[in-house]
């Protein structure tokens, strides 16, 4: 039985095909599965000290320094994936557990045993009433640009301070926030003749997580609400998504945010040509995660052609920017992330996919500063 893994193995039936190890057990099938991924990859960083989440400075794109070189995860960390599915009582019901794990530390000798449980949940339903989803998995918003992004198998925007200890980035905070992890109880309409979706869930509230800056927002007493309608097609696709949190000041001075967010998106493949559009708009969507910038209205932008010149060999060029519309104390001053990434994707078997990328992250500052940070990734990702 073939598994369709990605983002970290599951949820992306658009990605790469992998067999995985299904035993049968009576009533039950039960599946191990995984992905191991490893990218040599190279930076070098220029210009101003932009503040902020500011992915092409030096800070964080060099890992503070001038340049770097890294072998470590690309997009998608290390994982290995336990599910067991059946039929009862004309229910189909499936549990499944992620657990996944980095490459690249800085250390040759410590103990390289952070884990990283990003699933942990079961469904049940059938065709008439629909799939309900418990415990933890990844968000609703957000998912069609990362799942359709040509760098989930790669690397994208290599940024060191994110790939030594966890993984590259993609086009997160350059063309689209982080779809998350959550807690939650979600719902998936049956499938449909006329190619129309619904998804919604309600998430556990999360408190704010910056990187260059202290908390200041707490999980709010009611849950994240996230929804997305789909229409598919042959060859084609669309989805309109969105998603509200209210969050509690924990800053003296700093009022309640209520995070909003929508999504309106599309992906087209015809023959060897693919392309994809996405945008996403909102107040407090933060640049890698929920409100990790506080109080500001900020827009992403995703866009990306695609070519495969021979059943092997896929080409493509991805341009994202992530764009902050004030310059409110959160930012630290930052305006915009922007990555372009251009790639190549060798499928050497089914289960083998070899990765050669470059690209170039740029941010600027409110105040006209501006850095950039020149990168390129080589290596692959096996799907098992």
């Amino acid at each position: 039985m073939k598994k369709i893994f990605a983002l970290t193995v599951i949820a992306a039936a658009s990605m790469q095909q992998a067999q995985a190890v299904d035993i049968k057990a009576g009533d039950w099938t039960v599946g191990v599965g995984g992905i191991v991924n490893a990218y040599y990859t190279v930076v070098s960083c220029k210009g101003d000290a932009v503040g902020g989440l500011a992915l092409g400075s030096q800070g964080l794109g060099c890992g503070g320094r001038d340049d770097r070189t890294t072998i470590g995860n690309g997009l998608l960390p290390n994982g290995l994936v336990a599910s067991a599915a059946s039929t009862q009582g004309g229910y189909d019901v499936k549990a499944l557990i992620g657990i996944y794990n980095s490459t690249a530390t800085d250390s040759a000798i410590g103990q390289n045993s952070v884990v990283d449980v990003r699933q942990a949940y079961f469904t049940f339903g059938n065709a008439e009433i629909g799939t309900i989803k418990l415990g933890r998995d990844y968000g609703i918003f957000g998912a069609n640009a990362i799942l359709s992004d040509m760098t989930l198998l790669g690397a994208g925007a290599p940024v060191q301070a994110t790939q030594r200890g966890r993984v590259a980035l993609g086009h997160i905070g350059a063309g689209y926030t982080y779809l998350g992890n959550y807690g939650q109880m979600a719902y998936s309409t049956p499938k449909s003749a006329s190619g129309i979706g619904f998804d919604v869930g309600l998430m556990s509230p999360v408190d704010d997580t910056p990187v260059v800056a202290s908390p200041a927002f707490s999980a709010g007493s009611s849950p994240q609400l996230q929804a997305q309608v789909t229409y598919t097609t042959s060859g084609f696709k669309a989805w309109l998504g969105a998603k509200s949190q209210k969050f509690e000041s924990v800053t003296p001075g700093v009022d309640d945010l209520t995070m909003r967010g929508v999504e309106i998106g599309a992906s087209y493949t015809s023959g060897a040509f693919g392309l994809l559009g996405n945008v996403q708009s909102g107040k407090g969507l933060g640049i890698l995660s929920d409100a990790d910038q506080g109080d500001v209205k900020s827009v992403n932008y995703l866009a990306q052609a695609t070519y495969k010149t021979s059943p092997k060999l896929k080409l493509g060029l991805g341009y994202g920017m992530s764009e902050n519309d004030e310059n409110t104390a959160g930012t630290g001053g930052l305006k915009s992330n922007a990555n372009l990434t251009l790639g190549a994707y060798y499928s050497l078997n089914s289960a083998v996919t070899l990765v050669a990328e470059v690209g170039r992250t740029r941010s600027r500052g409110f105040d006209g500063s501006s850095a950039r940070m020149n990168g390129a990734a080589l290596g692959g990702i096996i799907f098992f």
